[in-house]
């Protein structure tokens, strides 16, 4: 029987302790084989939370000295790329987290390398690994709603104490407290519609299955966002708007709506629901019966590791979001539509 995938972690920290290393320590297929992160008093805490004997300050000692398969990479956004880049040119598999890279060269880099070493990376962005926006997908592949002609995005939170504008909750989940990285431009790579307005942007591309050609964006602060909008010109001609706040009064709200050339279709959450509403028809609204069972990314990349599944967020569904990403950024400081 061949021995289970050794798995190690660069970026220790809160997000990690919630979403990726339990999925590690619970697969039959892998195990936790080293964790990284500089801070070296969490670092302890994080190991003897998850019961990890080989603990590293430096990733890259870490990576000479560990027999490892695959890495996880979830360091602040721009380091990304550096950690991703590393870990590929060692042979291993790689789990980014969002977004891939902070900038389309570095990401190309990154698809270019694990193509040429035929190396899995698998971004996690959350749209491909969600049920309900996998269910969307479905339909609209299916023809239900037709053509898609416009979309309308909009993610309404409030995350300041992410960005270190308002104390950090007690009740925040994780084995160790979030890191006030993203208040760094440096390290954060950008505002909001970086850290969650590229779910929006991966939900857009992915469930249509389209490319944005034009993008045009206005933000408060290009330097480091809490309010965007970016508007988009699809290859199929489809007009498309997403909004991103992450200063709001109130805590989360989520409304998407796919306008088809036969019917419309709402996404509303959280918790998720999808409505179809077809002309002179009673709407149908899909119960948690209707919605495709998705692994999570870590499950996803072991899968994809031993050959058993597709790759459901490539490095090139990466790609596709940095590049709008970028161009957003772009519109918003010159005041300019970016052509793709």
């Amino acid at each position: 029987m061949k021995d289970k995938l050794k798995i190690g972690v660069i970026g220790a920290g809160s997000f990690a302790s919630r979403r990726h290393i339990p999925t590690v320590v619970k697969s039959s297929d892998a195990e936790l084989a080293a964790l990284c992160r500089r801070d070296k008093e969490k670092l302890k805490i994080m190991a003897d939370h998850f019961n990890c004997k080989n603990t590293f300050t430096d990733y890259r000692k870490m990576l000479d000295k560990m027999e490892m398969d695959a890495v996880l990479v979830t360091t602040p956004h721009a380091l990304h790329y550096e950690h991703a880049k590393a870990a590929l040119e060692k042979g291993l598999h790689v789990m980014i987290e969002k977004p891939m890279a902070v900038s389309s060269r570095e990401a190309q880099e990154l698809a270019d390398i694990s193509r040429a070493k035929n190396l899995a990376v698998v971004v996690a962005l959350n749209p491909p690994f969600w049920s309900h926006t996998t269910y969307a997908k479905n339909i609209i592949e299916s023809g239900v709603i037709g053509e898609i002609e416009a979309v309308n995005i909009s993610y309404i939170c409030n995350a300041q104490h992410v960005f270190g504008q308002i104390p950090m909750p007690e009740s925040v989940p994780g084995v160790t407290p979030p890191t006030l990285f993203r208040a760094d431009t440096e390290l954060g790579g950008g505002g909001y519609l970086v850290d969650s307005g590229s779910h929006l942007i991966s939900e857009l591309l992915w469930v249509t299955g389209l490319n944005a050609v034009e993008v045009c964006a206005v933000m408060d602060n290009p330097e480091l966002d809490m309010r965007a909008s970016v508007n988009m010109n699809l290859d199929n001609r489809a007009i498309c708007s997403i909004s991103c706040i992450g200063d709001s009064g109130v805590s989360r709200r989520l409304h998407n709506i796919y306008f088809g050339s036969e019917a419309t279709m709402y996404v509303e959450g959280m918790p998720f629901k999808v409505t179809i509403c077809k002309p002179d028809e009673k709407p149908f609204v899909a119960s948690d019966d209707n919605m495709p069972q998705v692994p999570q990314p870590v499950d996803n990349l072991i899968n994809v590791i031993l050959g058993r599944s597709k790759n459901l967020c490539s490095a090139d569904d990466g790609l596709a979001v940095v590049k709008v990403m970028e161009a957003a950024y772009n519109s918003a400081k010159t005041s300019e539509k970016i052509f793709l």
